[in-house]
């Protein structure tokens, strides 16, 4: 036998896999449509920007100033009037029974204690059970309230600060933008993982693995071998993902996606060397999945995907960095949002390789160990 490695061997290995990727619809299935239906999916379904809270209204002033402040509130688009109540009890009870997030009450004597020149309080009650609309409904309330009150100590006089903030990269703040991106990272991984794990396992189960032992082909062999096809298919599901975040869900990439795709080549390395080490563990692919399954959830956690990461503890901050998954998310913002090039992303490519030459070179190596 040869010492070298034949490419002859490895090229059997992967032509023998992708027929039984070809004759495996449930493997295709799951390889080509479920990433794309889960991308539809959350790509619509999640938006971060809080709109429409519901709101119950107790107006018991009912004076052309308090018409005015509920004006207000509705024209910020973040509060939808559905109900008007009479009394205070029913204010509460509508927030108790999730009919409303939101209550405000303007007293009786409103108007005239601001025509009187003092303190008029408006009462904001707010469903805290969901933190991103309390904030902003407190954020929002508040802001209304200081308009108000400096444009009534102003009268005409134009405000001595005027903040005219800028969005880069997103303007229009759209959730799509932000999360499609970073979900395109999480279905590779989901991918490599998930597909790697339950070939190896596939061969333990059918006891064709001890065939494969019977041949020529050398261990290096049968594992890069096996290996190349879920490398070619992760990327082609990348690439079509990333097609339908353009087309779409009008992702604009404003970088260079051949860059992304470089510093994805590493990432996908890292989640086969993991997918790989998975089925040395196990014996089964249900065991296979859950396994990987387990993985993925730290992952999307703790990767900055869902959650800012500067928004951590400061321990988990350091945790998010042994994964991955947190360094091609922040890539692929970077490249697709920011436009960022390589001189950006050096690190994350020293990273990334580093991981992946760490990761799938010590899967290889116990996995070489378990055949001998």
């Amino acid at each position: 036998m040869s010492a070298a490695i034949s490419p002859q061997r490895m090229a059997s290995v992967a032509r023998k896999e992708m027929i039984h990727i070809l004759r495996d619809p449930a493997t295709l299935f799951f390889a080509l449509f479920i990433p794309v239906l889960e991308l539809f999916m959350l790509g619509y379904a999640i938006d971060t920007n809080v709109r429409n809270i519901r709101t119950v209204v107790l107006d018991q002033a009912r004076t052309q100033e308090s018409r005015e402040l509920l004006r207000r509130f509705v024209a910020t688009d973040d509060f939808l009037i559905v109900q008007e109540v009479f009394r205070e009890e029913d204010l509460t009870e509508a927030i108790v029974a999730g009919k409303a997030q939101v209550g405000i009450k303007i007293p009786e004597d409103y108007s005239r204690r601001l025509q009187a020149g003092d303190t008029a309080q408006v009462l904001i009650l707010v469903d805290g059970s969901l933190s991103t609309v309390a904030g902003e409904a407190v954020n929002v309330g508040n802001a209304i309230a200081l308009r108000e009150s400096l444009e009534r100590l102003l009268g005409n006089k134009p405000l001595p600060v005027e903040a005219r903030p800028r969005v880069l990269f997103n303007p229009d703040t759209r959730s799509a933008n932000f999360f499609v991106p970073g979900l395109m990272v999480v279905m590779c991984q989901m991918m490599a993982t998930m597909l790697t794990a339950n070939a190896i396992v596939r061969e333990k189960e059918n006891g064709t693995l001890e065939q494969l032992f019977m041949t020529p082909v050398r261990a290096i062999e049968l594992t890069l071998g096996k290996l190349i096809p879920y490398l070619g298919l992760t990327f082609a599901e990348f690439c079509g993902l990333a097609l339908l975040m353009r087309t779409v869900f009008a992702v604009p990439i404003h970088g260079q996606f051949m860059t992304l795709l470089a510093l994805t080549l590493p990432f996908v390395f890292t989640m086969l060397g993991l997918g790989l080490w998975i089925s040395i563990r196990v014996s089964t692919r249900e065991a296979a999945g859950q396994m990987a399954m387990g993985t993925m959830m730290p992952s999307i956690f703790l990767s900055g995907y869902v959650f800012p990461l500067d928004s951590m503890p400061r321990f988990f901050q350091y945790i998010a960095q042994l994964f991955p998954t947190t360094w091609l998310i922040d890539a692929s913002r970077g490249v697709i949002l920011r436009g960022a090039g390589w001189a950006e992303l050096r690190t994350h490519a020293i990273v990334l390789w580093s991981m992946a030459l760490t990761v799938l070179g010590f899967s290889i190596l116990k996995f070489r160990k378990r055949l001998d």
